[in-house]
């Protein structure tokens, strides 16, 4: 499946997941540009549930036969340096918004397994990481 493509649908999965868990989504795909340190920044998935806002990552892979045994999961790829780029969109994010950064904010992601047999999709909602 093309990337851009596995990325929508892996996006479209996890905000319905969200909604079944009671968030609201505030917004989707947002980017900014920073003036110092990394060019662009992105935001899957901005979502509230009570207080707190949840700038969610996605990340979303279909299972298949890796080379040589090695597992890989989709939240291995959102490491330190994304972590911190998903951190300074999230901060542009409540500037614009007005919102103060002593608000209840948090980074999540959802990770994606699609079975390529079934369809299926395995969902991990990790929060506040």
């Amino acid at each position: 499946m093309e990337t851009k493509r596995l990325g929508s649908l892996g996006e479209k999965i996890a905000e319905d997941y969200l909604k079944g868990k009671g968030y609201r989504i505030l917004g989707r795909n947002y980017s900014s540009r920073f003036v110092s340190g990394p060019k662009k920044g992105e935001i899957d998935i901005i979502a509230k549930k009570g207080d707190v806002i949840a700038f969610v990552e996605v990340k979303t892979l279909v299972n298949s036969s890796a080379p040589s045994g090695a597992v890989f999961f989709p939240e291995d790829k959102v490491n330190y340096q994304k972590q911190r780029k998903i951190i300074k969109t999230a901060e542009v994010w409540l500037v614009e918004n007005k919102i103060p950064f002593n608000s209840k904010w948090q980074i999540d992601v959802v990770a994606i397994v699609i079975d390529k047999i079934s369809q299926k999709a395995q969902i991990k909602h990790f929060e506040n990481i």
